[in-house]
């Protein structure tokens, strides 16, 4: 079974996913940005990231998020993007192996 978020919540310092098989973790706004895989921030056929990381401000933050069906997130960044589509996966992964990632109390 797959692990979906319980609560999803816009802070000060980043989005706290609150994940249903107890886990809590903190991803900080500009990392998560950062992490975008889609094809306008990841070159499709060879990985190589098109993103130009100091076009980035430091601090950003999410305007707003869609869940997409039941194995993402979307999120609407205050610097207008908003191609990018997080699976549930991919941001337990970044959870579970980034030290950037907090896990909250």
């Amino acid at each position: 079974m797959k692990t979906t978020p319980e609560k999803v919540e816009l802070l000060k310092d980043g989005v706290e996913i609150v994940w249903k098989n107890g886990g809590r973790m903190l991803y900080p706004y500009k990392y998560l940005r950062l992490q975008c895989s889609c094809a306008g921030c990841v070159e499709e056929m060879t990985g190589k990231a098109l993103l130009n990381v100091s076009s980035i401000p430091d601090d950003i933050i999410i305007a707003d998020y869609l869940e997409i069906g039941n194995y993402a997130l979307q999120f609407l960044w205050t610097d207008g993007h908003q191609t990018g589509i997080y699976p549930y996966e991919y941001l337990l992964k970044l959870g579970n192996s980034d030290k950037q990632v907090q896990l909250s109390s």
